[in-house]
């Protein structure tokens, strides 16, 4: 069980997730956080002595569930490797179907932050994004896919830019023709190697 420090430091990231994701990170101050957390900004800032540190915290806090996410989203799709990987793009599309979708937080972030590379969140989001490619090339070497390391890169990009058109067009079918490329390219390596 968390101590109670825990749990509020939890309820911290909770609420900053909400409001950075909904309204973008530099539009939210400290006060909304501490507000819509339920504490006082002293107890925000002791938990959080910026918010530099608060936001990537959050990023932190997503890079997990995001992962186990894709992870079941890949064993529950049934058939070939090239399957389960148009898989993840039909899931995707299916998750992000809604008009409170904002895009990809780890995406959203960083973009917002473009201009300081060196913040904590940018770099936290840096290495999501490479901790989620290394996972798909475990999995395409696990399905014996050659050029798996590759092939990850290509999928991450296609993944990525689908997750963007979407949030510029509000339409499924880009990152259904996403999901299609990306099964092409699967089947692909799997003749030629």
């Amino acid at each position: 069980m968390p101590r109670n420090g825990d749990k509020t430091r939890e309820q911290i990231v909770v609420a900053a997730t909400r409001l950075f994701y909904g309204q973008g990170i530099k539009a939210v101050s400290m006060d909304a956080v501490a507000e819509k957390a339920g504490v006082t900004k002293k107890t925000l800032y002791y938990h959080f002595t910026s918010k530099d540190e608060l936001v990537a915290a959050t990023i932190a806090a997503r890079d997990q569930p995001t992962l186990d996410l894709y992870r079941r989203w890949f064993s529950e799709t049934e058939g070939t490797a090239a399957d389960k990987v148009h898989g993840l793009f039909i899931k995707l599309g299916r998750s992000v179907d809604t008009p409170r979708w904002r895009g990809c937080g780890f995406l959203r972030t960083i973009a917002e932050l473009a201009n300081t590379p060196a913040h904590p969140a940018v770099k936290a989001g840096a290495a999501h994004k490479k901790r989620f490619e290394a996972w798909l090339e475990a999995e395409l070497r696990d399905h014996d896919i050659p050029g798996a390391a590759a092939l990850a890169r290509q999928l991450i990009v296609l993944l990525d830019g689908a997750t963007t058109v979407m949030l510029i067009h509000r339409d499924l079918d880009y990152v259904e023709t996403a999901g299609e490329l990306a099964r092409g390219l699967v089947e692909g390596a799997r003749r030629t190697g």
